[in-house]
Protein backbone atom coordinates (compact mmCIF):
# COMPACT_ATOMS: atom_id res chain seq x y z
CA UNK A 1 0.00 0.00 0.00
CA UNK A 2 0.76 3.46 -0.54
CA UNK A 3 0.22 5.00 2.92
CA UNK A 4 0.58 8.87 4.02
CA UNK A 5 1.64 9.52 7.90
CA UNK A 6 0.40 13.03 8.93
CA UNK A 7 2.15 13.48 12.69
CA UNK A 8 1.73 16.57 15.33
CA UNK A 9 5.70 16.17 16.19
CA UNK A 10 8.47 15.31 14.34
CA UNK A 11 9.23 11.38 14.90
CA UNK A 12 13.15 11.34 15.78
CA UNK A 13 15.08 10.97 17.60
CA UNK A 14 11.89 8.35 19.20
CA UNK A 15 12.44 9.42 22.64
CA UNK A 16 8.87 9.95 23.48
CA UNK A 17 5.92 8.48 23.84
CA UNK A 18 4.29 10.23 20.12
CA UNK A 19 7.47 10.24 18.17
CA UNK A 20 8.17 6.55 19.20
CA UNK A 21 4.79 5.48 18.25
CA UNK A 22 4.79 6.88 14.68
CA UNK A 23 8.77 5.73 14.46
CA UNK A 24 8.19 2.04 15.46
CA UNK A 25 5.43 1.78 12.83
CA UNK A 26 6.49 3.24 9.94
CA UNK A 27 10.13 1.27 11.07
CA UNK A 28 8.33 -2.34 10.20
CA UNK A 29 5.43 -1.60 8.10
CA UNK A 30 8.00 0.54 5.16
CA UNK A 31 9.22 -3.27 4.66
CA UNK A 32 6.63 -3.97 2.41
CA UNK A 33 4.69 -0.77 2.04
CA UNK A 34 5.33 2.72 0.73
CA UNK A 35 5.45 5.54 3.12
CA UNK A 36 5.68 9.14 2.94
CA UNK A 37 5.74 11.78 6.38
CA UNK A 38 3.98 14.84 6.35
CA UNK A 39 4.54 16.92 9.91
CA UNK A 40 5.86 20.14 12.12
CA UNK A 41 8.98 21.19 13.49
CA UNK A 42 9.39 23.29 16.64
CA UNK A 43 12.93 23.98 15.90
CA UNK A 44 15.32 24.80 13.12
CA UNK A 45 17.48 21.76 14.86
CA UNK A 46 14.80 19.56 14.00
CA UNK A 47 15.53 19.25 9.93
CA UNK A 48 18.87 17.81 10.52
CA UNK A 49 16.45 14.33 11.12
CA UNK A 50 15.32 14.63 7.49
CA UNK A 51 18.23 12.70 6.95
CA UNK A 52 17.13 9.58 8.91
CA UNK A 53 13.81 9.87 8.63
CA UNK A 54 14.41 9.29 4.65
CA UNK A 55 15.40 6.20 5.35
CA UNK A 56 12.07 4.80 6.14
CA UNK A 57 9.56 7.37 4.36
CA UNK A 58 9.82 7.91 0.35
CA UNK A 59 9.47 11.64 0.82
CA UNK A 60 9.49 13.76 4.13
CA UNK A 61 7.94 17.01 4.03
CA UNK A 62 8.72 19.23 7.39
CA UNK A 63 6.31 22.21 8.24
CA UNK A 64 8.45 24.40 10.61
CA UNK A 65 5.97 25.47 13.03
CA UNK A 66 8.14 27.80 16.20
CA UNK A 67 6.79 27.91 19.60
CA UNK A 68 5.66 31.57 19.07
CA UNK A 69 3.48 31.22 16.61
CA UNK A 70 1.61 28.13 18.13
CA UNK A 71 1.21 30.60 21.14
CA UNK A 72 -0.15 32.79 19.07
CA UNK A 73 -2.71 30.74 17.64
CA UNK A 74 -3.71 29.89 21.36
CA UNK A 75 -4.95 33.60 21.32
CA UNK A 76 -7.79 32.95 19.36
CA UNK A 77 -9.11 30.86 22.38
CA UNK A 78 -10.85 33.94 23.57
CA UNK A 79 -13.55 34.01 20.25
CA UNK A 80 -12.96 30.23 19.54
CA UNK A 81 -13.90 26.99 21.56
CA UNK A 82 -11.94 24.87 19.29
CA UNK A 83 -9.46 23.01 22.37
CA UNK A 84 -5.98 24.73 23.02
CA UNK A 85 -4.61 21.28 22.02
CA UNK A 86 -5.57 21.72 18.67
CA UNK A 87 -5.10 25.83 18.12
CA UNK A 88 -1.48 24.95 19.19
CA UNK A 89 -1.11 22.99 15.76
CA UNK A 90 -2.83 25.26 13.75
CA UNK A 91 -1.04 26.22 10.15
CA UNK A 92 -2.35 27.52 7.06
CA UNK A 93 1.46 26.17 5.58
CA UNK A 94 0.55 23.07 7.22
CA UNK A 95 -2.64 22.43 5.34
CA UNK A 96 -1.43 24.22 2.03
CA UNK A 97 1.39 21.44 1.89
CA UNK A 98 -0.86 18.88 2.55
CA UNK A 99 -3.08 19.45 -0.27
CA UNK A 100 0.17 19.50 -2.40
CA UNK A 101 1.05 16.18 -1.35
CA UNK A 102 -2.40 15.04 -1.96
CA UNK A 103 -2.73 16.43 -5.00
CA UNK A 104 0.71 15.02 -6.40
CA UNK A 105 0.11 11.38 -4.62
CA UNK A 106 -3.34 8.90 -4.72
CA UNK A 107 -3.07 7.14 -1.15
CA UNK A 108 -4.41 4.11 -0.21
CA UNK A 109 -5.08 5.33 3.11
CA UNK A 110 -3.40 8.01 5.73
CA UNK A 111 -2.56 7.73 9.17
CA UNK A 112 -3.48 10.99 11.12
CA UNK A 113 -1.86 10.96 14.84
CA UNK A 114 -3.49 12.49 17.55
CA UNK A 115 -6.45 14.53 18.12
CA UNK A 116 -4.42 18.00 17.29
CA UNK A 117 -3.71 17.17 13.70
CA UNK A 118 -7.53 15.89 13.53
CA UNK A 119 -8.93 19.11 11.81
CA UNK A 120 -6.65 18.75 8.30
CA UNK A 121 -8.63 16.00 7.03
CA UNK A 122 -11.63 15.83 8.82
CA UNK A 123 -13.78 16.63 5.66
CA UNK A 124 -12.03 14.68 3.06
CA UNK A 125 -14.67 12.13 2.47
CA UNK A 126 -12.53 10.98 -0.50
CA UNK A 127 -9.47 9.55 1.13
CA UNK A 128 -9.48 6.35 3.76
CA UNK A 129 -8.23 8.00 6.95
CA UNK A 130 -7.39 6.33 10.36
CA UNK A 131 -7.44 9.01 13.34
CA UNK A 132 -4.84 7.34 15.54
CA UNK A 133 -5.24 9.09 19.10
CA UNK A 134 -2.74 8.50 22.23
CA UNK A 135 -5.68 8.06 24.48
CA UNK A 136 -8.92 9.89 24.78
CA UNK A 137 -8.45 13.39 25.86
CA UNK A 138 -11.12 14.09 27.40
CA UNK A 139 -10.80 11.27 29.91
CA UNK A 140 -7.09 12.71 30.52
CA UNK A 141 -8.92 16.45 31.32
CA UNK A 142 -12.11 14.80 32.98
CA UNK A 143 -9.07 13.03 35.58
CA UNK A 144 -6.94 16.41 35.88
CA UNK A 145 -10.00 18.31 37.13
CA UNK A 146 -10.11 16.56 40.13
CA UNK A 147 -6.85 17.19 41.24
CA UNK A 148 -6.13 19.96 43.71
CA UNK A 149 -5.34 23.07 42.01
CA UNK A 150 -5.81 27.36 42.25
CA UNK A 151 -9.14 28.49 41.58
CA UNK A 152 -7.83 29.82 38.24
CA UNK A 153 -5.82 26.65 36.93
CA UNK A 154 -9.11 24.87 38.12
CA UNK A 155 -11.51 27.44 35.44
CA UNK A 156 -8.88 26.72 32.92
CA UNK A 157 -9.03 22.71 33.05
CA UNK A 158 -12.47 22.61 33.28
CA UNK A 159 -13.11 25.01 29.85
CA UNK A 160 -10.79 22.55 27.97
CA UNK A 161 -11.69 19.97 29.50
CA UNK A 162 -15.47 21.14 28.02
CA UNK A 163 -14.07 22.22 24.80
CA UNK A 164 -11.91 18.69 24.37
CA UNK A 165 -15.35 16.61 24.67
CA UNK A 166 -17.18 18.56 22.12
CA UNK A 167 -14.23 18.26 19.75
CA UNK A 168 -13.62 15.07 20.19
CA UNK A 169 -17.27 14.47 18.03
CA UNK A 170 -14.59 14.67 15.02
CA UNK A 171 -13.68 10.87 15.42
CA UNK A 172 -17.37 10.23 13.87
CA UNK A 173 -15.89 11.92 10.52
CA UNK A 174 -13.22 9.40 9.98
CA UNK A 175 -13.55 5.70 8.44
CA UNK A 176 -11.70 4.79 11.73
CA UNK A 177 -10.25 5.81 15.07
CA UNK A 178 -7.91 3.88 17.22
CA UNK A 179 -6.50 4.13 20.69
CA UNK A 180 -4.38 2.31 23.34
CA UNK A 181 -6.17 1.50 25.82
CA UNK A 182 -9.35 -0.74 26.22
CA UNK A 183 -10.38 1.89 29.00
CA UNK A 184 -10.53 5.10 26.58
CA UNK A 185 -11.91 2.87 23.97
CA UNK A 186 -14.55 1.74 26.15
CA UNK A 187 -14.81 5.58 27.17
CA UNK A 188 -15.20 6.72 23.88
CA UNK A 189 -17.69 4.53 22.54
CA UNK A 190 -19.66 5.27 25.67
CA UNK A 191 -19.45 9.19 25.46
CA UNK A 192 -19.94 9.39 22.02
CA UNK A 193 -21.65 6.78 20.57
CA UNK A 194 -19.12 6.06 18.10
CA UNK A 195 -18.38 2.14 16.45
CA UNK A 196 -15.47 3.09 14.32
CA UNK A 197 -13.16 2.61 16.89
CA UNK A 198 -10.69 0.07 17.19
CA UNK A 199 -7.65 -0.57 19.75
CA UNK A 200 -4.23 -0.18 19.02
CA UNK A 201 -2.30 -0.74 22.18
CA UNK A 202 0.92 0.94 22.58
CA UNK A 203 4.41 -1.19 22.11
CA UNK A 204 7.37 -1.77 23.07
CA UNK A 205 10.96 -1.98 20.92
CA UNK A 206 12.02 -5.23 22.26
CA UNK A 207 14.93 -4.94 20.38
CA UNK A 208 16.17 -2.07 23.35
CA UNK A 209 13.97 -2.97 25.89
CA UNK A 210 14.88 -7.02 26.76
CA UNK A 211 15.56 -9.17 29.53
CA UNK A 212 19.24 -8.44 30.27
CA UNK A 213 21.19 -10.33 33.41
CA UNK A 214 19.38 -8.00 35.79
CA UNK A 215 20.89 -8.71 39.51
CA UNK A 216 17.71 -9.05 41.79
CA UNK A 217 19.98 -9.32 44.63
CA UNK A 218 19.95 -5.59 45.26
CA UNK A 219 16.94 -3.58 46.74
CA UNK A 220 18.16 0.34 46.86
CA UNK A 221 16.54 1.67 44.10
CA UNK A 222 13.35 3.25 42.69
CA UNK A 223 12.82 4.59 39.13
CA UNK A 224 10.98 6.74 37.38
CA UNK A 225 10.92 7.30 34.17
CA UNK A 226 9.13 10.03 31.29
CA UNK A 227 9.19 13.53 30.34
CA UNK A 228 9.42 15.39 33.27
CA UNK A 229 7.80 18.38 31.85
CA UNK A 230 4.43 16.57 31.17
CA UNK A 231 2.00 17.83 34.14
CA UNK A 232 0.99 14.09 34.91
CA UNK A 233 4.64 12.74 35.24
CA UNK A 234 5.35 15.74 37.55
CA UNK A 235 2.49 15.74 40.15
CA UNK A 236 3.20 11.83 40.37
CA UNK A 237 7.04 12.07 41.52
CA UNK A 238 5.77 14.83 43.83
CA UNK A 239 3.54 13.41 45.06
CA UNK A 240 5.57 9.80 45.32
CA UNK A 241 8.20 11.75 47.28
CA UNK A 242 5.73 13.64 49.43
CA UNK A 243 3.36 10.54 50.40
CA UNK A 244 4.60 7.61 49.69
CA UNK A 245 8.33 7.57 50.07
CA UNK A 246 8.71 8.33 53.74
CA UNK A 247 6.97 4.87 54.44
CA UNK A 248 9.03 3.30 52.51
CA UNK A 249 12.10 5.27 54.04
CA UNK A 250 10.67 4.43 57.44
CA UNK A 251 11.65 0.61 56.57
CA UNK A 252 14.74 0.78 53.67
CA UNK A 253 16.03 4.05 54.59
CA UNK A 254 19.22 3.82 51.76
CA UNK A 255 16.67 3.51 49.45
CA UNK A 256 17.48 5.58 46.56
CA UNK A 257 14.83 7.52 44.04
CA UNK A 258 15.90 7.89 40.70
CA UNK A 259 13.68 10.49 38.31
CA UNK A 260 15.05 9.75 34.90
CA UNK A 261 13.68 12.34 32.16
CA UNK A 262 14.06 15.25 29.74
CA UNK A 263 13.34 18.52 30.26
CA UNK A 264 12.88 18.41 34.14
CA UNK A 265 11.35 21.57 35.57
CA UNK A 266 11.98 23.07 38.39
CA UNK A 267 9.47 21.21 40.13
CA UNK A 268 11.05 18.29 39.88
CA UNK A 269 14.63 19.50 40.20
CA UNK A 270 14.18 20.92 43.68
CA UNK A 271 13.31 17.53 45.00
CA UNK A 272 16.82 16.27 44.26
CA UNK A 273 18.65 15.37 47.55
CA UNK A 274 20.80 13.26 49.21
CA UNK A 275 18.82 10.54 47.99
CA UNK A 276 16.71 11.89 45.30
CA UNK A 277 18.16 12.13 42.07
CA UNK A 278 16.82 13.75 38.88
CA UNK A 279 19.03 13.16 35.73
CA UNK A 280 17.87 14.93 33.14
CA UNK A 281 17.54 13.41 29.94
CA UNK A 282 19.49 9.87 29.96
CA UNK A 283 20.52 9.01 26.48
CA UNK A 284 20.33 4.56 27.33
CA UNK A 285 17.19 4.64 29.15
CA UNK A 286 17.34 0.93 29.47
CA UNK A 287 20.67 0.67 31.08
CA UNK A 288 18.99 2.62 34.00
CA UNK A 289 15.76 0.52 33.68
CA UNK A 290 18.29 -2.45 34.21
CA UNK A 291 19.41 -0.61 37.69
CA UNK A 292 16.56 -0.02 39.35
CA UNK A 293 15.20 -2.32 42.01
CA UNK A 294 11.28 -1.46 41.62
CA UNK A 295 10.07 0.58 38.88
CA UNK A 296 7.06 2.88 40.16
CA UNK A 297 4.52 4.89 38.24
CA UNK A 298 2.36 6.58 40.67
CA UNK A 299 0.87 8.20 38.18
CA UNK A 300 -3.09 10.12 39.65
CA UNK A 301 -4.45 11.55 36.17
CA UNK A 302 -3.95 11.06 32.83
CA UNK A 303 -5.17 8.21 29.98
CA UNK A 304 -4.35 5.84 27.83
CA UNK A 305 -1.12 3.41 28.87
CA UNK A 306 2.35 4.17 30.01
CA UNK A 307 5.33 3.44 28.10
CA UNK A 308 7.05 3.72 31.57
CA UNK A 309 5.37 0.51 32.71
CA UNK A 310 5.83 -1.39 29.35
CA UNK A 311 9.22 -0.51 28.90
CA UNK A 312 10.22 -2.03 32.92
CA UNK A 313 7.68 -4.97 32.24
CA UNK A 314 9.83 -5.81 28.97
CA UNK A 315 13.23 -6.39 30.79
CA UNK A 316 11.88 -8.14 33.71
CA UNK A 317 11.78 -4.80 36.27
CA UNK A 318 8.82 -5.29 38.83
CA UNK A 319 6.80 -2.43 38.35
CA UNK A 320 4.59 -0.66 40.97
CA UNK A 321 1.96 1.25 39.43
CA UNK A 322 -1.65 3.15 39.91
CA UNK A 323 -4.59 2.58 38.35
CA UNK A 324 -4.01 4.83 35.34
CA UNK A 325 -3.73 2.92 32.30
CA UNK A 326 -3.46 0.04 33.76
CA UNK A 327 -6.87 -1.71 32.70
CA UNK A 328 -5.37 -1.10 29.19
CA UNK A 329 -2.70 -3.52 30.24
CA UNK A 330 -5.19 -6.52 30.42
CA UNK A 331 -3.00 -8.31 33.47
CA UNK A 332 -4.21 -9.04 36.78
CA UNK A 333 -2.39 -6.91 39.30
CA UNK A 334 0.87 -8.69 39.87
CA UNK A 335 1.51 -9.70 36.60
CA UNK A 336 4.63 -7.67 35.77
CA UNK A 337 3.01 -4.77 37.91
CA UNK A 338 0.99 -4.31 41.04
CA UNK A 339 -1.53 -2.19 40.81
CA UNK A 340 -2.50 0.38 44.04
CA UNK A 341 -4.66 3.55 44.22
CA UNK A 342 -4.07 4.31 48.07
CA UNK A 343 -0.55 6.08 49.09
CA UNK A 344 -0.10 3.14 51.89
CA UNK A 345 -0.90 0.54 49.91
CA UNK A 346 1.24 1.72 46.88
CA UNK A 347 4.16 1.86 49.80
CA UNK A 348 3.60 -1.23 51.30
CA UNK A 349 3.85 -3.21 47.88
CA UNK A 350 6.75 -1.61 47.23
CA UNK A 351 8.52 -2.74 50.55
CA UNK A 352 6.63 -5.89 50.05
CA UNK A 353 9.00 -6.31 46.52
CA UNK A 354 12.29 -4.70 48.27
CA UNK A 355 11.99 -7.15 51.36
CA UNK A 356 11.92 -10.48 49.06
CA UNK A 357 14.36 -11.24 46.17
CA UNK A 358 11.98 -14.03 44.64
CA UNK A 359 9.07 -11.82 44.51
CA UNK A 360 11.22 -9.43 42.40
CA UNK A 361 12.27 -11.63 40.17
CA UNK A 362 8.19 -13.64 39.89
CA UNK A 363 6.90 -10.47 38.87
CA UNK A 364 9.72 -9.80 36.74
CA UNK A 365 9.32 -12.54 35.05
CA UNK A 366 5.40 -12.02 34.58
CA UNK A 367 6.08 -9.28 33.03
CA UNK A 368 8.70 -10.13 30.25
CA UNK A 369 5.79 -12.77 29.42
CA UNK A 370 3.11 -10.53 28.82
CA UNK A 371 4.95 -7.96 26.93
CA UNK A 372 6.30 -10.49 24.55
CA UNK A 373 3.34 -11.94 23.93
CA UNK A 374 1.34 -9.18 23.18
CA UNK A 375 3.09 -5.44 23.53
CA UNK A 376 6.18 -5.89 20.21
CA UNK A 377 6.10 -3.54 18.05
CA UNK A 378 6.31 -6.16 15.13
CA UNK A 379 2.53 -7.84 15.75
CA UNK A 380 1.10 -4.05 16.85
CA UNK A 381 2.51 -2.82 13.07
CA UNK A 382 1.13 -5.94 11.70
CA UNK A 383 -2.09 -4.66 13.31
CA UNK A 384 -2.30 -1.56 12.14
CA UNK A 385 -1.74 -2.62 8.43
CA UNK A 386 -4.64 -5.04 8.70
CA UNK A 387 -6.73 -1.37 9.85
CA UNK A 388 -5.28 0.54 6.81
CA UNK A 389 -6.46 -2.40 4.39
CA UNK A 390 -9.77 -2.24 6.03
CA UNK A 391 -10.24 1.68 5.83
CA UNK A 392 -8.46 1.42 1.78
CA UNK A 393 -11.25 -1.23 0.62
CA UNK A 394 -14.45 1.25 1.30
Amino acid sequence: MKILFLANRIPYPPYRGDKLKIFNLARRLQKEHELYLVTFTQTPEEEQYRTELEKIFKEVHLIYLPKWKSAINCLSAAWDDTPLQVLYFKSAEMQKKLNEVLKVHKFDAVHVQHLRMSPYLAERKDIPRILDLPDAFSLYWERRMKMKSSVLKKSFETLEQRRVLKYESILKKYNMSLVCSVEDLEYLKKTHKIDNIRLLPNGVDLDTFHPRQHDYSHNHTLLFTGNMDYAPNVDAVVYFVQEILPAIHQKFPQTKFVIAGQRPVQKVQDLANDYISVTGFVEDIAAVYDTASVVVAPLRFGAGTQNKVLEAMAMGIPVVCSNIGFKGLGIASGDGAIMQTDPTAFANSVIELLSAEDLRKKVGAKGIEVIQNSFGWDAIAKLLATYLTEVAAR
